[in-house]
This record gives C-alpha cells, structure tokens and sequence, in this order.
C-alpha cells in the first residue's frame, strides 16, 4: 500500500472504530473475545508463525477477520442446504469450489484499497440484492426455511454493504482527490464478480452460462447491476460524475446482451446439477 494511504488508514482507525465495526454481529464479537480468552494462556511459540493480521487489535484487521468468517459462514450454510437437498452432485460442486480458490480473482483493484473499497461497496450491494431474490423464489418454491436463510444472508450483506459504502464516504470527507480518481476509475471499468474465473473441470464458459440462468429468473440481472451504479452514485452525492453512470449503464447492457449471444437456444446443461438441461 502507498506510504499516503497507510497515514489516511491509520488516521480513520478511531472512525472505523466507532462506525464500521458496530456493523458486525455482535454475538460473533463475543465469541471473538471468548477465543481469545482461551488462546491467551497458549505458548507465545504458537504464534511466532503468524503475521500481524493474525492477532492484531487494529480496528481494520478486525474488520477484515470478521467479515471474511461471517462471509464463509455463508459458504458453509448453503453447502449444508445443497448436500441435505440431494439435488445436486456435491463432488462437481467441490470441484467448482477448489478450482475457484485455485484460480483466484482478479477484480481490477490493482492493490489500490481505495479501488478495494469501492468495489467491495458494488458487490456487497450486488449480494444484498440476489440474495433478496434467492430468498423471493426460495418462497415462491415453498421451502420456507431456504428463504429464511437467504433472507438472513442477505441482511448481513446489507449490513457489509452499509460498511463498506460509509468507508468510501468517509475517504470522500478526508482524501477527496484520491477518492474521485478510484471511483471514477473503478466506476469506467467492467466490474467483474469474484467468481469470474469459476471452471468445473468441464465447462470454459461456466461463469457466463451460470451467469445467463440468473438473468433468466431475475436473480441478479444488468438491469441490477445499473441500479446498483446508480445507487452509489446518488449515495456519494457525486452528481459531477452522473455521465459515469450512463456510460456504466451502457457498458453493464452491452455485457448482458454478450453473454446472452454465447448461450445456446436450445438449453445448457451442468454438472452441478448431474447434467441436467436448463432451458433458457
């Protein structure tokens, strides 16, 4: 991280104190601290092995762990919902997962956390949103305790969601020039979802048929993605930016309707779900 970006980081560390931390659950706290009751008689030999971030009390090393377990606990519940249903094929799921931890994301935030902070503002609005839709159809289906789980998971990122878009806020009130220069750069690109590089072992084109089956039944469409665009940009009070938002809008369609040109007419079928078609 530039030197300039560590002193903005270090100066807010009252501010993520008192505004970003509140927006955890605060049981996970609790459990925090009881861990760290229970570590604090272990060997300090333990420990020499792990890095700052490993312990530290910095209130955005505190943040990061604790969003980071309450978004794998997301992972973890959905994987226990898909093994109970015993409609999908679980080693083919398994299999997307290690190839996806394996392959990594690219997000375009070049290590820039300004970037990583508006993209995150994006995507945690982006789940909040499907999985709204998740836990509709979900009731809609008549599994009402799939729709409480989606619904739960989409408060949380809500909850994420408020975090990240008060940090841009704020970085807005203290570096306003440096703040402009990431969102207006983040803002022009294609913003990718974190599992853009999803593969199962079969399918190159997974992502953009994944991809094409939530446009379908309106779980996460391009007309989401505009609004998100346009939500931020009214958020941040950034009227001076409001061509972005055209020019986002105009990129986001023209996406959607390359994807939709890739999809074959007469249906997809995926190894998730033991090959099954889905008509589109």
């Amino acid at each position: 991280m530039p030197p300039e970006n560590v002193e903005v980081f270090k100066s807010l560390e009252s501010w993520a104190s008192q505004n970003v931390l509140p927006l955890l659950k605060n049981e996970f706290m609790d459990e925090v601290r009881a861990l760290r009751d229970r570590a604090s008689g272990l060997p300090d030999e333990y420990f020499l092995v792990l890095d700052e971030t490993g312990s530290s009390s910095n209130p955005w090393a505190s943040w990061t762990r604790a969003w980071t377990a309450e978004e794998n606990r997301h992972g973890d519940l959905l994987r226990a919902y898909l093994y109970l249903s015993g409609r999908v094929d679980m080693l083919m799921i398994e299999r997307t997962v290690q190839y996806l931890i394996g392959t990594g994301m690219d997000p375009g935030t070049e290590n820039n956390p300004y970037l990583g902070f508006v993209y995150t503002s994006f995507q945690e609005r982006a789940t909040f949103v499907s999985r709204g839709n998740t836990a509709r159809l979900a009731k809609e289906g008549g599994d009402p305790v799939l729709a409480r789980i989606c619904g739960t998971i989409a408060a949380d990122e809500k909850r994420h969601e408020n975090a990240y878009i008060n940090i841009v806020e704020r970085l807005l009130d203290v570096d306003p020039n440096g703040a402009m220069v990431a969102i207006g750069d983040m803002m022009r690109k294609k913003v990718k979802m974190p599992a853009h590089l999803m593969y199962d072992g079969r399918d190159p084109h997974l992502f953009d048929h994944f991809s094409a089956v939530a446009q379908r039944i309106e779980v996460h469409t391009a007309d989401d993605y505009a609004d998100i665009l346009g939500f931020l940009i009214r958020q941040w009070r950034l009227e001076k930016l409001r061509g972005l938002e055209s020019e986002g809008m105009k990129k986001l369609q023209e996406r959607s309707e390359e994807r939709a040109n890739k999809v074959e007419p007469q249906g997809l079928r995926f190894s998730w779900i033991f090959n099954k078609e889905v008509i589109l």
